[in-house]
């Protein structure tokens, strides 16, 4: 499935208070690039995120990957997209301590209709193995240092095989080398399929891993470069 173009236009959110939290006018991601969202706490790079993945749906805007305008949908119809299109990785890996590493990675397959299930479960032990955890899918989850763990995050999200990655923070949590190691790993896993990467984080070392960059504040565009 061919990564799809991303455009955002005339995207807003506000607190409940009316504060504007995101204002963006214009946003154009070619399918398969990569992309950072940076800048300080609170500039609202994880709102970004979260509106570009559904969970959170504008005041005003547009949000059209490919050909659909994800925040013209309905709560379900969202997270149908989101389920079927976007892989997500949290700073929180949220993995079941009692299920082993590939339970976890292959959590998806205990929701999808019963003729996709054994696909799902190859695609995580496949994706585990590609990070690394090939010989550790029976271990439980407890026995994993940080960076295990996030990796086990990282395999449930690419399990659907969905075209484009979304991370917040996926590094925050660990040392400098088990972060450059998995910052490697995603661009990586990113690019050898044509994937679109987008990654929100205060980690330098990842950010430039990137082919572009847009460092927020106060919920706005302040800079945009690229590699």
């Amino acid at each position: 499935m061919r990564a799809p173009d991303l455009r955002v236009e005339g995207l807003r959110v506000q607190s409940r208070e009316g504060r504007v939290l995101l204002a963006i006018d214009h946003l154009a991601l070619p399918g398969g690039q990569s992309l950072a969202l940076t800048g300080a706490s609170g500039a609202g790079k994880s709102t970004f995120l979260h509106v570009l993945s559904g969970l959170v749906r504008p005041h005003a805007g547009r949000v059209i990957w490919g050909e659909t305008d994800i925040a013209a949908l309905s709560e379900d119809a969202r997270a149908a997209f989101r389920r079927d299109r976007l892989g997500l990785v949290f700073q929180d890996c949220h993995l079941f301590e009692e299920l082993s590493a590939l339970g976890n990675a292959a959590l998806a397959s205990a929701f999808a209709p019963r003729a996709a299930r054994a696909p799902i479960r190859a695609a995580a032990a496949r994706w585990l193995a590609g990070l690394g955890l090939g010989q550790a899918g029976a271990r439980p989850v407890d026995s994993f240092s940080g960076g295990e763990r996030q990796r086990i995050a990282v395999a449930r999200a690419l399990a659907g095989d969905p075209p484009v990655i979304l991370a917040d923070e996926p590094t925050a949590a660990l040392d400098r080398a088990n972060a450059d190691a998995l910052g490697a790993d995603l661009v990586r896993l990113a690019q050898q399929d044509g994937r679109g990467l987008i990654v929100v984080t205060h980690d330098a070392g990842l950010a430039v891993r990137m082919t572009r960059q847009l460092r927020l504040a106060d919920g706005r565009i302040a800079e945009d470069s690229h590699a």
